[in-house]
């Protein structure tokens, strides 16, 4: 060979070589980046190829798919109930993406998970289009309907939880949206009606969204109290002096509202009652660290993966007179409605708190199971005798309390009504709260939260317990009715 056809021949090698180098770089090293580029259309068309799996409640899915007759998407996604179930379910859009379930299980909903290659494997030999996996929720759909609807036109928020396990029970949001309306390819003018809604119904309030938790918060005060030994026993009074004066202060007066027994009360009154005074002394007397360690054992400062990541609760870092106000549930405290049942959730399961979640199993499409979820303990915020000493003051809330529109006949309930200042200086309408759980002989198979975010009174803790309470007492009974 001559030196001519030698160097066009190596030359020719070499083009060969990079071109194998850059192919296998792509397919071995790029691969997944290239395939959740937003700008690769070919993945978004292979996603709505097929049918998606489900998302399941009590037995029944709660989404489909349906065919559009259309050349790059075949079909599109449909929900039942859609307004309902939206804060679980979230969407999936064949142009905007989706998020929540839709988006964490996206790859057993289309059958792309590696633990379906079983299936995929026996769909290609008898010839079988690849079909989706579904997603078994936690989800009690009689008691949905029962958040959903008692919140009804109200902008608010529900999370119920079995306290025994953590399971997600109820997670309710209003307003809300129907994620069908947002599926197809030619949604654009709702997904902007959407967008541009002042009242923002795509938020997922009962995780995503943090409100001063008010007077609800004194029930984790309390805990704080019992923990640290400041006070043993319930109904012993305490040092608490009227007017109180918030400490590092020029004589600023922490006041109660109405004129109800708070002078030296008890830790049971002073819970019945909600005394600031009392609560805002506690909080002072065992300082900002205690108080955020009792907080962070209930799961404020916690990133919570349900698997839907919910933003984060806050107890602050603060000074004595603003640690002395989170203490009532204002400053700078911030939960949401998820934290808040999880702190009923806890004293309703004797000091224990389980970690929330809302998806029991995920199954392949021949109804095998791929992967089982166990409960697990997140923390012991209270010792079992104080968590039991709590119940008792939340139970004495409900039965001669602010908190008596959740009393349900023949079943043991305690609670805790909240109404959280909102704007500056107090401006704004109330935040009405209200916190609970009911007990049978097995034990409590829920606790509750619910957060109206609009009331037509201040007096603080009624608007909790008229607004609130009773939509928590028709959760409640949807659970118990279920446990029968």
């Amino acid at each position: 060979m001559n030196k001519p056809v030698r160097r066009i021949a190596i030359f020719c090698g070499l083009l060969v070589l990079a071109l194998m180098i850059r192919d296998n770089w792509i397919q071995f090293v790029q691969a997944d980046e290239l395939k959740t580029n937003k700008h690769n259309h070919r993945v978004d068309i292979a996603r709505y190829s097929q049918p998606r799996g489900n998302i399941i409640v009590d037995g029944d899915a709660v989404t489909g798919s349906t065919e559009t007759g259309g050349i790059d998407y075949k079909y599109k996604r449909t929900y039942k109930n859609g307004e309902m179930w939206a804060p679980v379910t979230g969407y999936s859009s064949q142009v905007f993406d989706s998020n929540q379930l839709e988006k964490l299980e996206d790859k057993v909903l289309t059958g792309d998970d590696d633990r379906l290659f079983f299936n995929r494997t026996v769909d290609m030999i008898t010839g079988k289009g690849k079909k989706g996996g579904d997603v078994i929720t936690t989800l009690n759909a009689q008691a949905q309907e029962a958040a959903f609807k008692g919140l009804g036109d109200k902008k608010g928020a529900v999370a119920a939880l079995d306290p025994r396990t953590g399971k997600i029970l109820a997670l309710a949001s209003t307003p809300s949206y129907d994620p069908s309306t947002i599926a197809g390819a030619n949604d654009s003018k709702a997904w902007t009606s959407l967008q541009n809604d002042k009242n923002q119904p795509m938020l997922n309030r009962a995780l995503k969204q943090t409100y001063p938790p008010g007077s609800t918060f004194k029930v984790v005060t309390a805990a704080a109290a019992l923990q640290n030994g400041l006070y043993t026993d319930p109904d012993v009074k305490t040092d608490s002096p009227l007017p109180w004066v918030l400490p590092d202060t020029a004589g600023v007066q922490l006041s109660n509202e109405g004129n109800i027994p708070c002078q030296n009360a008890t830790l049971r009154d002073a819970l019945k009652y909600s005394c600031n005074t009392v609560f805002g002394k506690i909080s002072a007397d065992l300082g900002n660290q205690k108080m955020m360690d009792e907080a962070q054992k209930f799961g404020f400062n916690n990133t919570i993966d349900t698997p839907v990541r919910a933003v984060k609760s806050v107890y602050p870092k603060d000074n004595r007179p603003q640690n002395a106000m989170a203490g009532i549930g204002q400053a700078s405290n911030r939960a949401t409605p998820l934290q808040m049942a999880m702190v009923a959730s806890a004293v309703a399961n004797n000091g224990k708190l389980m970690e929330p979640y809302m998806v029991d199993k995920l199954r392949a499409p021949n109804l095998n199971v791929i992967e089982q979820h166990k409960p697990k303990e997140m923390s012991q915020p209270l010792s079992a005798a104080n968590a039991q000493k709590l119940q008792s003051m939340m139970e004495t809330v409900v039965q001669n309390g602010t908190g008596t529109a959740a009393q349900i006949d023949g079943v043991k309930v305690g609670g805790k009504t909240g109404t959280a200042q909102h704007g500056v200086d107090n401006s704004g309408n109330p935040y009405a709260w209200f916190i609970s759980y009911a007990k049978t002989d097995n034990g409590s198979p829920v606790a509750v939260a619910v957060v109206i975010e609009g009331s037509d009174t201040t007096r603080d803790d009624i608007a909790g317990g008229k607004l609130a309470a009773p939509i928590a007492k028709s959760v409640m009974e949807a659970v118990l009715k279920t446990e029968k």
